[in-house]
């Protein structure tokens, strides 16, 4: 890109290995516009009229970039937080010193201290590393609920991941609901916003530095890397259909060119360009011919949570070949003491309920499926030995056998 990139922000590897994606200054720009646009959508809803007087959390990665020879590298969060306009210093929580804080620990902890001294009317970051730092702060100032120090938060802007797992646990950590604001900030830019109250779709951020196109979600598309295949078609936003998965096509102003996210999405109201974010491409369960996408594993989930009347915060599923024959295995993080055999019973029937090509490899290869209980701790204590807690960090939804069973054995160390 015309000028080269001062920054490289570091993907969470859910997918693959490392990634170094660049951030030019267009990028910089971009990302803040997009930032205000979501500022500035919080008017649509029903907020009192001191809301936009108080001050935002935003509760990311390290501002203490790694400087190289030619650049400095850190997750997207950092280096969004590194760059904030000057006038918003003066809302921004947790503050430049803290921000810089390396260490998760040691961060959350220098939060709860600092906490009963600031006015939150908004925090920002990915769900379960935002409620683990609430109970931190809960804990550490001997209250009931955060409400008891910051009387006037309203919002909650969740990113990352979808929020809904986490919304029971995070709701006995607060006096009463707060209005719920998803956001799509990815490595290679802040894509989509939720502007607008009554839905949880969020509205691409066009005109912006940012192209999207869109390739049908289908198996004729994608190779058995999860990779878009070479020549398929490419739909435009005009072109593509409401409620189709898409695997979404990125071009930027860092010098991206068709490149593919990661992410599938769907179209919920073309002439709003809203959105919902329905899975991974490689979060993608196809062993053999189950063809199962994180929505349909999080409805599911959805489902069991009802049933047994519990949380469900992480979740991972993998379909294995054991003992000549294959099995999908799915390890729940809860706290909760279950019937595994009908938890089992009852993600199977949802699943052949909502997806007729799981239903199908149900009469044929995939002749089971067992599910573990662990609690979610352990989960966490996987994301901080291999690969890093809080920040930009997320727990992947689906495993290969390989990376399944060793996840498995690292737990059962644990246990």
């Amino acid at each position: 890109w015309p000028g080269g990139q001062k920054y490289f922000a570091l993907s969470s590897g859910t997918t693959s290995d490392k990634k170094y994606i660049p951030v030019t200054s267009d990028m910089i720009n971009a990302i803040k516009k997009s930032g205000m646009q979501q500022v500035l959508s919080l008017k649509n809803f029903d907020l009192p009229t001191d809301f936009f007087e108080k001050q935002i959390l935003m509760l990311g990665s390290s501002t203490a970039l790694m400087e190289q020879v030619d650049h400095f590298e850190g997750e997207i969060s950092g280096i969004s937080a590194a760059n904030i306009p000057g006038w918003f210093g003066k809302f921004y929580k947790p503050g430049a010193e803290i921000a810089s804080i390396e260490n998760w620990d040691e961060k959350v902890k220098r939060i709860a201290k600092e906490a009963p001294g600031w006015d939150i009317g908004s925090i920002s970051g990915i769900p379960s590393w935002v409620e683990l730092m609430l109970k931190e702060i809960i804990n550490y100032n001997n209250l009931n609920t955060i409400h008891d120090i910051w009387p006037n938060l309203h919002v909650y802007t969740s990113g990352g991941v979808a929020f809904e797992p986490y919304r029971k646990s995070m709701e006995k950590l607060l006096a009463r609901p707060l209005i719920y604001i998803d956001t799509y900030l990815a490595s290679e830019g802040y894509l989509a916003t939720q502007k607008r109250p009554d839905t949880n779709s969020m509205a691409l951020i066009v005109n912006n530095g940012v192209f999207f196109e869109f390739v049908p979600f289908v198996e004729e598309n994608i190779d058995e890397e999860g990779r878009v295949k070479p020549g398929v078609k490419v739909l435009t936003l005009e072109q593509a259909a409401e409620n189709t998965e898409y695997v979404l096509l990125i071009s930027t102003v860092s010098g991206a060119w068709r490149y593919m996210i990661g992410d599938t999405v769907m179209i919920t109201d073309k002439g709003k360009s809203e959105i919902k974010i329905s899975g991974r491409t490689k979060h993608y369960l196809n062993v053999v011919g189950e063809q199962l996408s994180v929505q349909k594993m999080n409805m599911a989930i959805e489902k069991l949570e009802d049933v047994f009347n519990m949380e469900i915060k992480e979740f991972v599923a993998s379909t294995v070949f054991e003992n000549e024959e294959y099995i999908m295995k799915w390890i729940l993080g809860t706290d909760k003491d279950i019937d595994i055999v009908k938890a089992a019973e009852v993600i199977d029937a949802e699943l052949c309920d909502n997806n007729k090509n799981y239903k199908v490899a149900r009469t044929k290869a995939l002749k089971g499926v067992e599910v573990e209980v662990i609690p979610v701790e352990q989960f966490y204590s996987w994301s901080e030995e291999f690969k890093k807690l809080g920040g930009q960090a997320k727990i992947p939804r689906v495993m290969k056998e390989e990376a399944f069973n060793e996840f498995r054995d690292y737990v059962q160390q644990l246990a």
